[in-house]
């Protein structure tokens, strides 16, 4: 019985570890995909919410240290519709209804931010996202009022790593 070298055994690890990976993406999921499926590839979402019209959106985000937020809509018979990486600049403009949305909305589209802030500017809450836009770090930003309906948003440059070099 020929036992395996150590190169050959590292090699097999690493392709069972790159597939364990791939399994793990929910940008994987396709359409079809029964809702059990997808939860048992993918583990517990980090968020669920109801649909209109029945069935559930699976979400699955990296916050706060990534930079992606997967929504898997699920319809009423079980099955994957859709599988939307929302964190994308030129989505904004179309996803997010300004005077419309309100917070529940927000945390049902893009889940917990990464973080919530003030500013002396507005009366409300300022949530943040970080993403990226072909490889740069970018931040989200959404202005939330005291009633909860969303007044306004922008995007800027995710500075953190300007301060930590400084």
């Amino acid at each position: 019985m020929k036992v395996p070298s150590l190169r050959s055994w590292a090699l097999g690890l690493a392709a069972g570890l790159l597939l364990a990976g791939c399994a793990s993406e929910p940008t994987r999921i396709v359409p079809g995909t029964t809702a059990a499926e997808t939860l048992q590839r993918l583990g517990a979402p980090t968020g669920r919410y109801p649909l209109t019209g029945g069935g559930e959106r699976l979400q699955y985000s990296r916050m706060p240290a990534g930079f992606e937020v997967t929504d898997i809509d699920v319809d009423a018979s079980g099955k994957v519709v859709s599988v939307t990486q929302v964190l994308s600049e030129a989505r904004f403009g179309h996803d997010i209804k300004v005077d419309q949305w309100r917070q529940n909305d927000v945390l049902a589209f893009y889940g917990r931010p990464f973080e919530t802030s003030r500013v002396s500017s507005f009366d409300g809450v300022v949530w943040t996202w970080r993403y990226k836009a072909v490889n740069e770090r970018r931040m989200l930003y959404i202005y939330i009022d005291p009633t909860g309906v969303v007044r306004r948003y922008h995007t800027g440059d995710d500075l953190a790593l300007d301060r930590i070099r400084d």
